[in-house]
């Protein structure tokens, strides 16, 4: 079963939607105008509701199935769900429709998963060849905003009563045509953590008199990549990675404070227990060993994100009836990449998987662009899985 033909025809449509979307790129909650536009053309397609405020801008339609529930069967709501949210990035493509806001890019593709699913959204709710429901759930801030969780917690599953709930990301490297997927953990938990060290500031050419933070820094930067190597099972994965340093104003002054930032990914809650426990140790033996204060601020972020067995292997089947088994690779290699749709597979089971984009610029490089080509594939991906799940 190929790529629907009507999506073929619908193609245009879509990838007017998605330029538009990429020139007019919005942070976080602050989706305003890009909600706007996919409530409107819901409304326009005959969603039988839409509903918008959920999580504060998400946006879900409701499309019903024309075919009967077979007898002594349940409705069932599917949830498939797009995020719309761009990057705080300067765009450097120089496209006809590139981003109109300066500071702000769709870097990551969501204008893209936007685009293909209110593709689908049109299709279903013009042929609703299916029984039962369907929730197209259009979040926003899932780049570090926690929008799937706000939406959750809006009563996202309870109001619409969703019983299962599927995801799809564009993957920069792999081909247009392609899918990538596997059951249990898919992407890490995605921690932060922040650290002032406190040492005592002087002349630089007297540091015996000072705690110098600069130094103190350098040996914590060290210690904290023995966790990974030292304490973590080296058949688990771990990443521990210190991308900021900031401390000093002159050459010749030793500063009284400087400042660590950075990231925690693994893939398991014991591998993620693990880390934060030795992480808070590792400060504190530094701090002993130095004499400096040093204040450890270490904030969860994103779960894990973790597939469920069952419903990974529809969607692997699906993904193979639109685009061949030679392409879809059900068993791909884990990312350390986060993702807020984790929260929706801990709320229902569900699947997340990617959809090839290409041999194009990196997820949030500033020379990224969602490639147009890998609409058919993922659209025909949403229409053949809700045709397939719900089938009367």
């Amino acid at each position: 079963m190929p790529i629907v033909n009507r999506v073929a025809d619908l193609q245009a449509d879509i990838v007017a939607w998605r330029r538009d979307i990429h020139a007019n790129p919005e942070l976080l909650y602050e989706v305003h105008r890009t909600a706007g536009l996919v409530a409107e053309q819901l409304k326009a397609f005959g969603c039988d509701e839409v509903v918008t405020g959920i999580g504060r801008t998400g946006v879900v339609g409701i499309i019903k199935g024309r075919k009967p529930v077979a007898e002594g069967q349940e409705v069932k709501t599917l949830g498939l769900r797009a995020d719309m949210d761009a990057l705080p990035l300067e765009e450097i493509t120089g496209l006809p429709y590139r981003s109109q806001n300066p500071g702000k890019m769709h870097a990551c593709g969501h204008d893209g998963h936007t685009a293909m699913l209110l593709g689908a959204a049109r299709y279903l709710a013009e042929t609703r060849n299916f029984a039962g429901s369907v929730a197209v759930i259009f979040q926003p801030a899932e780049e570090g905003g926690a929008g799937a969780q706000a939406m959750i917690r809006d009563g996202l599953m309870d109001r619409f009563a969703i019983d299962q709930v599927y995801g799809m990301h564009n993957s920069p490297g792999l081909a247009v045509g392609k899918f990538a997927i596997k059951p249990g953990p898919y992407m890490a938990s995605g921690d932060r953590l922040n650290i002032t060290i406190e040492g005592r500031g002087g002349h630089a050419s007297q540091p015996n008199k000072t705690i110098d933070p600069v130094v103190v820094g350098a040996q914590l930067v060290m210690a904290l990549q023995t966790i990974v190597s030292r304490s973590v099972d080296p058949l688990e994965a771990a990443v521990i990675s210190i991308c900021q340093f900031h401390a000093g104003s002159a050459n010749n002054i030793i500063p009284n404070t400087a400042k660590l930032g950075g990231t925690i990914r693994t893939l398991r809650p014991k591998v993620r227990e693990l880390v934060g426990k030795r992480i808070k140790e590792v400060v504190d033996g530094v701090a002993a060993l130095t004499g400096a204060t040093i204040h450890l601020d270490y904030a969860r972020g994103y779960p894990v994100l973790v597939n469920h067995d069952a419903q990974t292997a529809i969607a692997a089947k699906v993904a193979a009836d639109v685009a061949g088994d030679s392409n879809v690779n059900a068993n791909a290699v884990p990312m350390l990449g986060a993702e807020d749709f984790a929260y929706m597979l801990e709320a229902k089971p569900g699947a997340f998987i990617f959809i090839g984009n290409g041999n194009t610029a990196g997820l949030h490089n500033p020379a990224y662009d969602f490639n147009d080509e890998a609409i058919v594939f993922g659209t025909s991906y949403w229409i053949r899985l809700v045709e397939t799940q719900l089938a009367a």
